[in-house]
């Protein structure tokens, strides 16, 4: 038996399903260009119960399922399977958002692992096709590429196994179509057995590295002691609720919601030129609670006029990221409905600079910038990946900056400061533990170390700048913070606010009530 023509050092794609020259028993002799490599990998009687289990498939009774599975197999060329479902996932916010997110980035990930470094070692010949296999398992293209691993089930076990960690019940419901891909690649005959499991174990295991960089929020919320200071506002009666329409998903329809699920509440929607705390400043006499809904910039302006007031605080996610209602623990409209009709809420810190609060974060030097650009490219490469390029782009051109804090001079890429601690630690905090700490989070990256700013670059792309000398961080009370490099900007919540040569962080433990259910 001749061996297969090479082209351009791969293999010919498997014969037309109408030839007739082909024996069963001889597969084993034409599976591979380097049998030797094959069988020192899995081994001689593990290739040959391969092709047992090729075959025991193949002979199966054809049944109604096999233009269903033959379809899928198509489908899922090039991920188009997995990128409509992400597409859906991606129409709601919270863990499915992220879900879809971590799903078509483990699904980039193992397909170029699978597919370009894999497959060109092991060269492994694609199964010789059957002569009778009927129309409806016959794909309308046959692959060009070697056959170990099997880059659709890589794919389809990255992409599942990836929702799963954001949101294990929708990846519960996509496990068994990734099996059924996986499946169909052998029904199909393009792919043995052990093509299958090694690309699910492929997929599978990038998928679950991928927390190296890109922890996984956990499902509870923050830790924070519950409150009995809130009225109960059954329909929002007593309620004046503040909408900012040009924050994220805030439109007409959230309008809406808002004015269906709480009926007796007074709406006020921000115009372009009306400030938000002037509207909530003279609301506040005759309200008994404040309700805002917009991004976490929107929020904080919200709960300075709330705190000052001593009035309780109802946070309705409609921002782009909604941080502080994740890390409180409102998804959506129906968490605020529950804890405003029940009357149950809990007390949460607050961090000021310079007197005004800001209930997320505040950084200076590269930070505003490169969440900047890191956002603006998370919805197409994914967040881990964004925030690479971004720090990249960003401190190509940045400069370090010279400043004191608490007194210690540094030099900094980047100095971070958060309304309690954050974690997982490193360039990109993602949620809190507690919200209740009495701590600011303090995080810098110097700039006093030779070649600091590729290693910044590099250590991030690996995900282990936490664990080296170009990262320090610690915990305090209070911070005050002198640059000897002109005129820093600030951001606050996200916000681009003014710049100054002095800031002054301070913590108000507890200050901000906020509806939330007990039951979260």
């Amino acid at each position: 038996m001749f061996e297969p023509k090479q082209r351009r050092g791969l293999p010919r794609p498997a014969e037309s399903l109408s030839s007739t020259a082909h024996y069963p028993r001889l597969m084993l002799q034409r599976q591979t260009t380097k049998p030797a490599v094959i069988e020192a990998v899995i081994g001689p009687k593990k290739t040959r119960l391969d092709l047992q289990l090729f075959t025991s498939v193949h002979d199966l009774p054809n049944t109604a399922a096999d233009p269903i599975l033959t379809w899928l197999s198509q489908a899922a060329n090039r991920g188009k399977l997995w990128l409509a479902i992400a597409g859906l996932l991606g129409t709601r916010k919270g863990p499915t958002r992220r879900a879809a997110l971590r799903g078509m980035g483990s699904l980039w990930v193992s397909s170029a692992v699978s597919n370009g470094l894999i497959k060109p070692i092991f060269r492994r010949v694609r199964p010789v096709a059957y002569p009778d296999i009927p129309i409806t398992r016959t794909l309308r293209r046959a692959p060009r590429t070697f056959s170990f691993p099997s880059g659709h089930s890589a794919s389809a076990a990255a992409f599942a196994t990836g929702v799963a960690l954001e949101a294990p019940i929708v990846g519960a419901a996509i496990a068994p179509i990734a099996l059924a891909v996986g499946f169909s690649r052998i029904r199909v005959g393009v792919h043995y057995p052990g093509d299958v499991l090694a690309g699910f174990a492929i997929g599978s295991g990038l998928a679950l590295t991928s927390q190296h960089w890109w922890k996984v929020r956990p499902a509870r919320p923050a830790k924070v002691r519950p409150t009995q200071v809130a009225p109960a506002l059954a329909g929002g009666e007593g309620m004046v609720i503040a909408i900012n329409p040009n924050s994220g998903s805030a439109n007409d329809d959230t309008v809406a919601l808002i004015r269906a699920a709480l009926p007796a509440a007074e709406i006020i929607e921000l115009t372009p030129d009306s400030l938000l705390a002037d509207l909530l400043e003279e609301a506040a006499s005759r309200a008994k609670a404040l309700g805002v809904a917009g991004g976490d910039g929107t929020v904080a302006a919200a709960a300075a006029v709330a705190t000052e007031h001593d009035l309780p605080l109802a946070v309705i996610p409609a921002g782009t990221l909604n941080h502080f209602a994740a890390d409180v623990g409102i998804q959506s409209l129906d968490d605020v409905v529950s804890g405003l009709e029940a009357g149950e809420a809990v007390r949460v810190d607050i961090a000021e600079v310079g007197g005004i609060p800001f209930l997320n974060t505040a950084s200076i030097g590269a930070y505003p910038e490169m969440v900047r650009r890191r956002d603006e490219l998370a919805p197409r490469l994914g967040k881990w990946p964004s925030l690479v390029v971004a720090a990249a782009q960003v401190l190509r051109s940045q400069k370090p900056i010279h400043v004191d804090l608490n007194g210690k001079r540094v030099a900094a890429w980047i100095v971070f400061v958060g309304n309690c601690s954050y974690t997982p630690r490193g360039l990109s905090p993602a949620w809190r533990p507690r919200l209740e700490d009495g701590m600011l989070d303090v995080q810098y990256l110097r700039a006093d170390t030779k070649w600091s700013r590729s290693r910044t670059v590099l250590t991030q792309l690996f995900g282990i700048t936490e664990h080296t000398g170009l990262y320090v961080d610690e915990v305090v009370k209070e911070l005050r913070v002198v640059s000897h490099s002109g005129p820093q900007e600030i951001a606050r919540d996200g916000e681009p606010a003014e710049s100054a040569t002095e800031f002054h962080f301070v913590k108000r433990p507890r200050q901000l009530i906020v509806y939330r259910p007990h039951d979260l």
